[in-house]
C-alpha cells in the first residue's frame, strides 16, 4: 500500500488500517515463527488440519496484543498494556463486545488472506445465561475462576499460508497517530528482520513418554457419582421431559511443563481441524477440537455437529470394522440425527427461509485416538444480522449440551459439580471483516496455577449404558493425557 492509497482510507473514515508485506516461508514453520515473534502473554497460535489428514492452508500467528477484554458475570474489563482503562457493568455482554468491535473501523484490503486480525479468543460455556436469562447465574462454584469471555484485540499478525509457501505480516495501524504510515512500515520491516533470525532450537520431544503410564487424574466425579446421574438424566427422558443431555466430568492433573510442549505433542500425534494455543498470561488454553461450533464466512453459516464416537482400530480393516459398528450402532444413529436437527434449528434462527442445506450427512472422520460421524450444515445469514448473532443462536452446540437444548441446559446445572467455563464454550475469531470461526472447546487443557484440566462428556439417551459412558469420557480425554505424557518428558528449556 502507498502512503497516497493510506492516506485516501484515513479520509474515507477508517480508523485502522491494514498495512502488510510477504515473504517466503521455506525455512519457517508456523511453530518457529511463534516462537521467535509472539512467545509471550497475550499471543496465540491458531492451525487447522482438514479431515484429520491434511494441513489447512492458513496458520495464524497473534503477536502480542495490547488491548484485552475480559468478562466477567456481567462485568467487562479493558486493558491496555497491563493497566485497566474501561470497567462497566452491562446488561448484555455479547453486545458490548459487538459494539466494541465495531469501534475498529477497518477496510476490507485485496490481496490479504481471510483473517488479518480481529477480535482472538473465547466465549466460555456460560455464555449461554446472558442470551437465555431463565438458566440465571451458574449455581456451581467455580475453582478456576477464568473469565466467561476472554477476547484479544489482535493487531499484528503473521499468516503462514501453507499452500503458497508465503509468510503475510500484517499490523494494524491508526491513521490518526503522527508518521503512522511510515512507522507502520518500520514495523513490518523489523518483523521481517526477526525472522530472518534463526532461533534457538528447543529440546526435541522424548517420545518415550508415549510409553508411560497415563497420569493418575483427580476427577469433578466419582465413577459411581458419573454414572448415578446418567441415570438420572434416563428418568428425566423417560419422563418426557429431555430427549438427551450431555454431562461431562472435569479431570485435573499437577502440569510442570512448558505449555508450548504439550501443543507439540498434540500437534504432532493428535492433529484436529482446529488446534489453539493461547497464552493468557495468567493461564493457557491449549486444545486439539475436531468440531466447529459456528463459522461464518461471506454471510454463510456452517455448523457441523459431531456424535458417534469409536476408538481407533489397530490396523485399516479393524478401522473399517469399528466404521460399520457405529453407523449400524442405533443409539448413535439416534442420537446423531437428533443433532442435525437441533443444528438445522439452530442455524435456521438466523438464516433466509429455505436456505439451510444438510451439505454432508453422517460420514466417518477418522482422529488419532478416535473416529467420528460427522454432518455438515449451511445456512444463508439473514439480511441485517451479524456473526455475532449466529453466535447467539448456537452457543453452546447441542453436542456438548442436548435437546430441548434449554432444559438439557438446567439439568447439567443440576447434575455437574462445577462450572463449565471454557468448556462447551467457542474458541476462534471475530475478523475485522465481519466473518467468525470458532470451534467447540472440546479436547481442550486448561493450564492454571502449576495445574492442568480436561473435561469431557457424552450425550446421553434413553437406551444409554452407565459404565460405558463413563468410559466415553475417558476415550476422549486420551490423546490429551498421552500429549501431557510426552510434554512432561520434555525437558523444559
Amino acid at each position: 500500500m502507498t502512503r497516497e492509497e493510506f492516506l485516501r482510507l484515513a479520509a474515507a473514515g477508517y480508523n485502522r488500517i491494514p498495512l502488510a508485506c510477504e515473504t517466503l516461508a521455506d525455512f519457517d514453520t508456523p511453530l518457529s515463527i511463534y516462537l521467535k515473534l509472539a512467545d509471550q502473554p497475550n499471543s496465540y497460535l491458531l492451525e487447522s488440519v482438514q479431515g484429520g489428514e491434511k494441513w489447512g492452508r492458513y496458520s495464524i500467528i497473534g503477536l502480542p496484543c495490547r488491548t484485552v477484554l475480559r468478562v466477567h458475570d456481567y462485568q467487562v474489563r479493558i486493558s491496555h498494556d497491563g493497566v485497566e482503562v474501561e470497567q462497566h457493568d452491562v446488561d448484555d455482554p455479547l453486545a458490548f463486545v459487538e459494539a466494541f468491535k465495531d469501534r475498529y473501523k477497518v477496510p476490507t484490503i485485496a490481496g490479504l488472506p481471510r483473517f488479518d486480525g480481529g477480535l482472538v479468543g473465547y466465549f466460555g460455556y456460560d455464555c449461554v445465561r446472558y442470551v437465555e436469562k431463565r438458566l440465571g447465574k451458574c449455581p456451581n462454584p467455580d475453582p478456576l475462576g477464568v473469565p466467561d469471555i476472554l477476547l484479544m484485540v489482535s493487531d499484528a499478525v503473521v499468516v503462514f499460508d501453507n499452500l503458497a509457501s508465503k509468510i503475510h505480516a500484517i499490523v494494524l495501524v491508526d491513521p490518526a497517530q503522527e508518521n503512522a504510515y511510515e512507522e507502520g512500515q518500520a514495523r513490518l520491516e523489523q518483523l521481517l528482520e526477526q525472522l530472518r533470525q534463526p532461533i534457538t532450537p528447543r529440546r526435541g520431544l522424548d517420545f518415550k513418554g508415549l510409553q508411560a503410564a497415563e497420569p493418575a487424574f483427580r476427577s469433578s466425579f466419582t465413577q459411581d457419582d458419573y454414572e448415578r446421574a446418567v441415570d438420572t438424566i434416563k428418568e428425566y427422558i423417560l419422563a418426557g421431559d429431555c430427549m438427551q443431555v450431555v454431562p461431562s466430568q472435569r479431570m485435573s492433573i499437577d502440569f510442570s511443563a512448558a505449555p508450548i510442549d504439550l501443543y507439540r505433542a498434540l500437534r504432532c500425534f493428535n492433529p484436529t481441524p482446529y488446534m489453539y494455543f493461547f497464552n493468557f498470561g495468567d493461564f493457557h488454553v491449549v486444545g486439539s477440537s475436531p468440531e466447529v461450533l459456528v463459522r461464518v464466512e461471506d454471510n454463510l453459516v456452517t455448523v457441523r455437529p459431531i456424535a458417534g464416537t469409536r476408538p481407533r482400530g489397530a490396523t485399516e480393516e479393524a478401522d473399517r470394522a469399528l466404521e460399520e459398528d457405529l453407523l449400524s450402532d442405533d443409539k448413535e444413529i439416534a442420537e446423531h440425527l437428533m443433532l442435525i436437527d437441533l443444528g438445522r434449528n439452530d442455524t435456521g434462527r438466523v438464516s433466509e427461509t429455505g436456505s439451510v442445506k444438510v451439505t454432508e450427512k453422517m460420514v466417518i472422520e477418522r482422529y488419532s485416538n478416535v473416529m467420528h460421524i460427522v454432518s455438515n450444515v449451511t445456512g444463508q445469514l439473514k439480511e441485517g444480522l451479524s456473526a455475532m448473532d449466529a453466535l447467539r443462536a448456537i452457543l453452546p452446540a447441542g453436542t456438548l449440551s442436548g435437546a430441548p437444548k434449554i432444559r438439557a441446559m438446567e439439568i447439567i446445572d443440576e447434575l455437574e459439580p462445577v462450572k463449565r467455563g471454557v468448556y462447551g464454550g467457542a474458541v476462534g475469531y471475530l475478523a475485522w471483516n465481519g466473518n467468525m470461526d470458532t470451534a467447540i472447546a472440546i479436547r481442550t487443557a486448561v493450564i492454571k496455577d502449576g495445574e492442568l484440566h480436561v473435561q469431557a462428556g457424552g450425550g446421553i439417551v434413553a437406551d444409554s449404558v452407565p459404565a460405558l459412558e463413563w468410559e466415553e469420557t475417558i476415550n476422549k480425554r486420551r490423546a490429551m493425557f498421552r500429549a501431557v505424557a510426552l510434554a512432561e518428558q520434555t525437558p523444559r528449556q
